[in-house]
């Protein structure tokens, strides 16, 4: 099942990143994962949270660009080649990565890992098949 993430763009200047964890508090919204990419004159950051509709709409309230995109969140074994193997199975399905990050916390022992594929459905039906299933979203609000 595929997950919401919000992504939001930011000028990268001093106390943008400030601004956006402000309003998300202000709001009582919890991050559930972050991960932030940058360029010379914006940032990407892309969040998990509980609820994905509120949370972009106090952003774009607050004068931030936020849209939703679809991404499959896996738990890994943490452990020496977990990743490996669950990327094996990206690859033997032809699935396409466009981006991927971690996110701390959750049951010790396993890893949780966010990934951006190019077609989410079909990437889904091809990891099912290989008997992988992606978290929930109420899976990710335990974490």
């Amino acid at each position: 099942m595929s997950i919401k993430q919000i992504s939001v763009f930011l000028e990268n200047k001093p106390g943008k990143l400030f601004e956006l964890t402000r309003l998300l508090a202000d709001n009582g919204i919890d991050m559930r994962a972050l991960s932030i990419a940058e360029t010379t004159d914006f940032g990407i950051a892309r969040l998990i949270v509980g609820d994905a509709y509120g949370a972009a709409r106090v952003l774009r309230e607050g004068q931030f660009i936020a849209q939703y995109s679809d991404v499959l969140a896996f738990a890994v074994p943490d452990e020496p080649g977990g990743l490996h193997r669950l990327l094996g199975a990206f690859n033997d399905a032809q699935v396409n990565i466009e981006y991927m990050y971690a996110v701390l916390g959750g049951e010790k022992g396993r890893a949780y890992m966010i990934f951006r594929v190019t077609d989410t459905e079909a990437a889904e039906r091809a990891l099912t098949e290989r008997g992988l299933t992606p978290l929930a979203p109420e899976e990710m609000e335990a974490i």
